[in-house]
């Protein structure tokens, strides 16, 4: 999710001013999401500057709301119809973690690999004891939010336990050995693992 569409969302309910946007953000977030007020009003001055939100006449207390426009409500309307894709999405640190852990001499992959299976345990019980800490009607966005890191987390702990399955399996080549050319048995193997993981 951008910041950027985050604070057009909470412009349509109303006016607010910076710190209102960011105190609505986290509470719709359940802070799992926290924001500086840098963010906030970086974000605004861009939103701005595009056209989307527009400032108001200050207020007695100093404090400047901003409103979105009707270009904002496209924009908005444009972004809740538009299926968010993988490719958007920030790359898999953890992937390319073990990815390079497994190439990198001295490197004890089952370690790495569960290190980060107690760790992801651990925020797994907490967003669980967050989740069932709260059931009134209000609290609904952010248990969806929660929901969210949940599956999250407990997709990640399913494939670390793959990755140490396929771990136990991993034979590595004796060095300078030969990969495997078509038509050797060694390829015939590899093959044979292959079709097996595509199957699973």
């Amino acid at each position: 999710m951008s910041i950027r569409h985050g604070l057009l969302a909470l412009l349509e309910r109303g006016q607010m001013y910076g710190y209102q946007l960011r105190a609505a953000f986290e509470e719709s977030t359940g802070s799992t999401w926290p924001l500086n007020i840098g963010q906030v009003y970086t974000t605004l001055s861009r939103l701005e500057r595009d056209g989307l939100v527009r400032p108001l006449p200050e207020s007695e207390a100093g404090q400047r709301p901003y409103e979105i426009t009707d270009a904002g409500r496209a924009d908005l309307a444009l972004w809740f119809a538009t299926p968010v894709s993988r490719t958007d999405r920030p790359r898999d640190e953890l992937a390319i973690k073990l990815a390079l852990a497994l190439t990198t001499p001295g490197v004890d992959v089952r370690s790495v690999v569960q290190a980060q299976r107690s760790a992801t345990m651990r925020a797994l019980q907490e967003l669980t004891r967050l989740k069932y800490g709260s059931d009134r009607p209000e609290d609904l966005p952010w248990r969806l939010v929660l929901d969210s890191m949940v599956f999250q987390a407990e997709a990640e702990v399913r494939w670390l336990d793959h990755c140490e399955t396929s771990l136990v399996r991993h034979q590595p080549a004796a060095p300078g050995a030969p990969l495997p050319r078509p038509g050797d048995a060694g390829a015939s193997d590899a093959a044979r693992w292959a079709d097996e993981e595509a199957r699973r």
